[in-house]
């Protein structure tokens, strides 16, 4: 696999993390698999002149700063797959790419019960600063990317990657893994399928959330351009360690493989 050198964060005596280098990491950017990966939520970093938002820095050890696990998955399948993968370098508390940059949650004011003083009162200047330091370079990196595989001959299909609580305002949650989507099926419904297949796990459809009512990432690259789509979100008490990721990104590197069998993945088509 050719692989970008990374922005990894930067080890230090504060936390969290500290952002290094861009708002965004592009592995394999030659990647040979038909298959775009999209990480949104891949780092609990911060650029340093935001400290901690005004939060303990106990925070950004859990879900609310970033998907715990999804980066290494998503390191993993590129590898597999020889696929490319977009991720970003910086906590969704800064600011979230999966949201519209007209979304209420567009830069949170609190998460899961958490307020975020280092988010309250911002201005417009503050607000399109975000908007064009770090969530539009990550866009803009994906959309680059299906520019750059279609003009090598390839209809790319869009994967996130994403990870969810094992617990939810107190009710457990019995999915080790869901797939989210909107109006394309071509991907989730074999991908579910096939997952399925082990009975063992008990696979959500539009579970724990729903695609046809959060997935900005998903739609912007994937639906709106026919492009056939899909979220994976893997529980994150089953990945939160590099060695337990591994054989689940393994996993969905095979269902993948077998999605990737019928060619009409890879053909543009748009749902009404």
């Amino acid at each position: 696999m050719r692989a970008q050198t990374e922005n990894q964060p930067i080890a230090s005596d504060r936390f969290p993390p500290v952002m290094a280098g861009e708002p965004v990491t592009v592995i394999n950017p030659g990647g040979t698999s038909p298959f775009l990966l999209m990480c949104d939520h891949a780092s609990n970093a911060l650029p340093l002149d935001y400290g901690r938002l005004g939060l303990p820095e106990t925070v950004f050890d859990q879900h609310v700063a970033w998907d715990i696990g999804a980066r290494d998955v998503t390191l993993r399948l590129a590898e597999q797959l020889d696929a490319t993968a977009v991720l970003t370098n910086f906590s969704r508390l800064l600011i979230d790419p999966n949201r519209e940059p007209d979304h209420k949650g567009l830069i949170p004011h609190e998460s899961d019960g958490i307020a975020i003083p280092g988010n309250m009162g911002l201005d417009d200047t503050e607000v399109a600063h975000r908007l064009h330091q770090f969530h539009q370079p990550y866009h803009d990196a994906l959309a680059q990317h299906v520019i750059a595989m279609r003009t090598r001959g390839t209809t790319p299909a869009s994967i996130g990657i994403h990870s969810f609580t094992p617990i939810m305002q107190g009710a457990g949650r019995p999915w080790q893994v869901g797939i989210l989507w909107n109006r394309d099926p071509r991907v989730a419904e074999p991908l579910i399928g096939w997952l399925r297949r082990d009975v063992q796990l008990t696979v959500g459809d539009n579970q724990p959330y729903s695609g046809r009512l959060l997935g900005h990432t998903m739609n912007e690259h994937g639906g709106k351009l026919g492009l056939a789509n899909a979220v994976v979100e893997i529980r994150q008490d089953l990945i939160d360690t590099p060695d337990k990721a591994l054989p689940w990104a393994d996993r969905i590197a095979d269902a993948l493989r077998a999605v990737a069998r019928d060619p009409d993945v890879f053909t543009v088509r748009h749902y009404g």
